[in-house]
């Protein structure tokens, strides 16, 4: 699992801020983002990569959710945070919405205490579709209806097993595409 240091979040940070400015071509994403994907099992090419994150309430979890997929082959992207001292989750949602935004991670992930205010945070990132889930029917309709390209997860009201069963639905689970395209499409055009 690769960390990122201090100094790396803060250039990540600074450099978030700094695009955030600028707005993306959500629809041209959204479209480029509606085939459906395979986990990495299925996949020939190269792991994807998945940035994960958290705050202190998540720390636990993150490390146990990094192992898992790194165990299931795919390449860990840590955006932090690396203890249990308190920082602000906002701060590290966006880290983690960003490397997604910019193709860097082929998903992410974040955990906080609930997962509310993670989800909300990484939402205003353009080009990304976070999803709060809590269980297998949540996180299977975010993937198949939504297209969400971001979990966040709430370590305040999962245990680990769980957190691991939602984690591989949202990510072997693909887009339905079809009738929910539009829908994302139209999702995606609100940011424009």
């Amino acid at each position: 699992m690769e960390n990122l240091s201090d100094a790396d979040l803060k250039k990540i940070v600074d450099e978030v801020v700094s695009s955030l400015t600028q707005r993306m071509p959500s629809l041209e994403k959204a479209s480029q983002e509606s085939a459906p994907v395979s986990s990495p099992e299925k996949s020939r090419d190269r792991p994807h990569t998945v940035a994960i994150g958290a705050d202190h309430g998540g720390y636990s979890l993150k490390k146990v959710i990094g192992e898992f997929l790194t165990e299931k082959g795919y390449q860990v992207l840590d955006c932090g945070t690396n203890s249990t001292d308190s920082v602000d989750y906002p701060d590290y949602a966006l880290v983690v919405a960003q490397q997604v935004a910019e193709g860097k991670a082929w998903r992410g992930i974040m955990i906080d205490g609930a997962g509310i205010g993670s989800c909300m945070a990484a939402n205003k990132v353009p080009g990304v579709r976070a999803a709060m889930c809590y269980d297998h029917a949540t996180a299977f309709n975010s993937r198949e209806h939504n297209n969400a390209n971001t979990l966040t997860l709430g370590a305040g009201l999962i245990g680990p097993s769980l957190a691991k069963q939602i984690t591989t639905t949202f990510l072997e689970t693909e887009f339905g595409g079809g009738r929910h395209a539009r829908r994302v499409e139209k999702i995606m055009a609100i940011e424009s």
